[in-house]
């Protein structure tokens, strides 16, 4: 099966390991081309015999994925257009991730916030490099809610209150905290991070497959309605869309330096808390 064609994407296969290198632009910002070559890569994976494991990361060292366009977000309509699919299309994107028949593996080594976090927590697993992965979901901040599956996944893997914590919160979690809390498997050291992750993808690539493919499926019967979930939220989230306060918000935020790498590298708790003034 071809890889090729991708701008923002890189993909390299051995021994039945896809290595996967975001490589989009200052930031890693999921904008509608990042969306679009995740979806197309998502689909060519799940019908790939030759892949058994898929490994996320990031050709940035700063950034894994800064989270969605807002300026995209300003765009997306209030009401939900009539379809046939379920779920909508980033949440279809994501989903394809978790269900897949192989395991699919994030590695963190820089900021990953919003839908780059609702992202990766769609990943079988997810491992983060001390003292450079970040991890968030500042949607609420800005007047409208982690709206690609943030809401539904976390509370599964952290726990009620702690997933209230981090959506209702807003702030920045280390690798560290993010470990302790189970918002990822591992908080490993920099130099362990991309070693650990490679043997543990070869390892379970040298499996058989099918054995790998009922065993995530057994598992995920644990996730029982996920999909309803996304739709609600989904619904929600398209709710807050119309709201002035929100609107001002995602503006004030542009307008502060929000999806520049300057900003976006560091904690942006003070410019979150700026916009209610």
């Amino acid at each position: 099966m071809s890889y090729d064609g991708f701008q923002a994407l890189r993909v390299a296969i051995d021994g039945g390991v896809a290595a996967v290198t975001i490589d989009h632009g200052a930031i890693n910002l999921f904008d509608l081309t990042l969306i679009g070559e995740m979806d197309r890569l998502g689909r060519a994976l799940a019908e790939d015999a030759a892949v058994r494991a898929v490994v996320l990361q990031s050709a940035n060292p700063k950034f894994f994925i800064a989270h969605a366009d807002v300026t995209l977000i300003q765009r997306v309509p209030v009401e939900i257009a009539p379809r046939a699919e379920k779920l909508g299309m980033f949440h279809a994107m994501c989903d394809r991730f978790r269900t897949m028949p192989k395991a699919t593996i994030a590695k963190i080594e820089g900021v990953c916030r919003g839908g780059g976090s609702e992202f990766a927590l769609s990943c079988d697993m997810r491992f983060a490099a001390i003292g450079r992965a970040v991890l968030g979901q500042p949607e609420v901040a800005l007047g409208i809610i982690p709206g690609g599956g943030g809401c539904v996944r976390l509370p599964r893997l952290v726990g009620r209150a702690r997933a209230l914590e981090i959506v209702l919160g807003c702030g920045d979690f280390d690798a560290e905290t993010a470990e302790r809390y189970g918002y990822v498997n591992r908080a490993l050291k920099a130099d362990e991070i991309g070693p650990f992750i490679d043997a543990l993808a070869r390892r379970i690539a040298s499996f058989p497959p099918t054995a790998v493919r009922l065993a995530k499926e057994a598992v995920l019967a644990a996730d029982r309605n996920v999909e309803d979930d996304l739709v609600r939220e989904e619904r929600n989230f398209h709710a807050t869309l119309a709201d002035a306060e929100a609107k001002r918000r995602m503006e004030a935020a542009m307008a502060r330096g929000l999806q520049t790498p300057t900003v976006e590298q560091g904690a942006i708790e003070d410019l979150l808390l700026a916009l209610a003034r």
